[in-house]
């Protein structure tokens, strides 16, 4: 009876090495799922864009849409989720720029899209101080006259920029207080918070960022769960931030009106 015992030990012990090991090897694949490179529309001939394409400090090539204003009231950065790259964008794009009246500029981290590269935090983050620095020569604004939106891991990057270079005001949405914290509470058995390479410490880094904030979150999103998004917003040391909690939003349900109307009294008000 003992030997049984103990040789189920050994098989549950091993068993749990070998999923950890699994995990640890594949943890930037899981957590930059880049869609397809030729998935999305590439050419939507509706879409008033320029082509933007600039290099990180790093060497790689990146690329985004730019869709210029003629008489923008705001610059802004896009910097998408995890999951998605600029070919899906193209709605998304022409609507916030007529709404908001809005110059924007919509890029792709390494290897997402056309952008070169692998990628992982240090990286995506240095792609994205490429991309505001294009930006500011593009627009010709201050690269702290830009008004940065992100949203999940986006938000983090975002965070990132405004915290290094400033920002006009930044606005988050469904993003997190670190990736350590959702994958603790995604992966509980699991020593995450030893292993996770790329670990995104927003909290730590809006630090730094006392500029205008408005973060949107739902109270049922799964994906980064609620907490981790007020854990965000009650460091941010800002005196002028605003928090909108939604009963009923996902992580990837599109905005009810009332959000896009609290943006844009943001956007004005900046």
């Amino acid at each position: 009876m003992f030997a049984k015992l103990k040789r189920a030990a050994v098989f549950c012990a091993c068993l749990y090495l070998g999923i950890l090991m699994v995990l640890l090897l594949l943890q930037r694949t899981l957590m930059y799922p880049a869609p397809q490179a030729d998935s999305g529309d590439w050419n939507p001939t509706w879409l008033n864009r320029e082509e933007a394409e600039f290099t990180s400090s790093m060497g790689n090539r990146l690329h985004g849409w730019y869709c210029e204003h003629a008489q923008p009231r705001a610059v802004i950065l896009l910097c998408h989720g995890n999951g998605e790259h600029v070919a899906f964008m193209a709605e998304e794009l022409r609507y916030l720029r007529d709404r908001f009246q809005a110059s924007i500029l919509a890029f792709d981290y390494r290897g997402y899209g056309k952008s070169e590269g692998q990628p992982f935090e240090a990286g995506i983050l240095a792609d994205g101080l490429a991309a505001q620095r294009w930006l500011s020569e593009r627009a010709g604004v201050p690269e702290s006259s830009i008004v940065i939106w992100g949203r999940s891991l986006g938000g983090a990057v975002a965070v990132h920029l405004a915290a290094s270079n400033g920002a006009k005001g930044l606005v988050l949405d469904r993003t997190f207080s670190s990736m350590v914290d959702v994958a603790a509470s995604h992966y509980p058995w699991l020593p995450v918070r030893m292993l996770l390479s790329d670990r995104y410490p927003s909290s730590k880094r809006i630090e730094k960022y006392h500029g205008p904030i408005i973060q949107i979150h739902g109270k049922v999103d799964q994906v980064v769960p609620f907490q981790f998004g007020r854990a965000l917003f009650d460091n941010a040391p800002s005196v002028d931030k605003r928090f909108l909690a939604l009963d009923d939003l996902h992580h990837n349900d599109p905005w009810p009106e009332e959000t896009y109307l609290a943006v844009e009294q943001f956007i004005t008000s900046l």
